[in-house]
């Protein structure tokens, strides 16, 4: 079966999102990026079960992770993923993945560097799967959001949630 068959196969499976804003500054009114997450998701007909936003702390991001995985079929996480010492969404997200997705974070940084150049290598943007969910970890800058939602999760979250569910 081709791509494109997959893809209107699964135009009908429903997806329930979670999105979470990783931060030790943002509140509910100055949260641009979870905003902008919530926006298109709910504009292209996903459900939002939970949104919600946590201190870059590992312990409460896998902690969690761990409380939502059966309440939706996609999390998202924005925030967390650059290299400075607060920046641990990587490592909380990334050592619970059961199944890595390794070209997001490729396409992503490939098409981050086309907008920001050389700099794109710092984001650790990572998805995969754990205990079925699947999982998107991007940077929290709006405009990363924005790229990553618009050109790589929305169109390809029906047909990956799919994927994930089909025998």
């Amino acid at each position: 079966m081709s791509h494109i068959e997959h893809q209107e196969l699964s135009r009908k499976t429903p997806v329930r999102c979670a999105v979470i804003t990783v931060s030790d500054t943002r509140t509910i009114e100055t949260d641009k990026s979870g905003a902008l997450m919530k926006s298109l998701l709910t504009e292209k007909g996903f459900e939002l079960v939970h949104y919600q936003i946590i201190p870059d702390e590992p312990d409460q991001i896998g902690t969690l992770l761990d409380s939502i995985t059966d309440t939706a079929e996609a999390i998202l996480f924005n925030g967390g993923t650059g290299i400075s010492k607060r920046d641990t969404t990587f490592e909380a997200v990334s050592s619970r993945l059961e199944k890595n997705l390794p070209g997001f974070g490729e396409l992503f940084r490939m098409l981050s560097y086309e907008e920001i150049g050389a700099a794109a290598m710092l984001s650790r943007a990572t998805a995969g799967l754990y205990k079925s969910t699947l999982i998107f970890s991007t940077p929290g800058s709006t405009n990363a959001v924005k790229l990553a939602m618009e050109k790589l999760i929305v169109p390809q979250l029906k047909h990956l949630a799919w994927e994930v569910v089909r025998t």
